[in-house]
């Protein structure tokens, strides 16, 4: 019973693999999430090298009423479960 299993998850992981691989390429294809006007190429996200950043990025788009630390101790949270997780996986091999 293991070993078709491990089959499925082989086949599972295998089309996982492909589909992040084709989506990739497709949003390259598509140079999809560039900002318009602006050809930086991969580096396009690191605002620091878009010339007048600050009047394309608005700071008033996204507002919330949690506080701060609540999306500090979130995401220390998740990075502690994946950790978790990565521990857990590489144990079972």
């Amino acid at each position: 019973m293991s070993s078709r299993r491990d089959k499925i998850f082989k086949v599972v992981t295998i089309l996982v693999v492909v589909a992040i691989v084709f989506c990739a390429l497709w949003i390259m294809a598509g140079r999809q999430g560039l900002v318009p006007g602006y050809d930086f190429g991969a580096g396009a996200y690191y605002y620091a090298d878009i010339p007048g950043y600050e009047k394309i990025v608005r700071d008033d788009v996204y507002q919330t009423k949690v506080p701060y630390w609540v999306h500090v101790v979130l995401f220390l949270g998740w990075g502690w479960l994946m950790y978790r997780l990565w521990v857990w996986i590489d144990k079972r091999k």
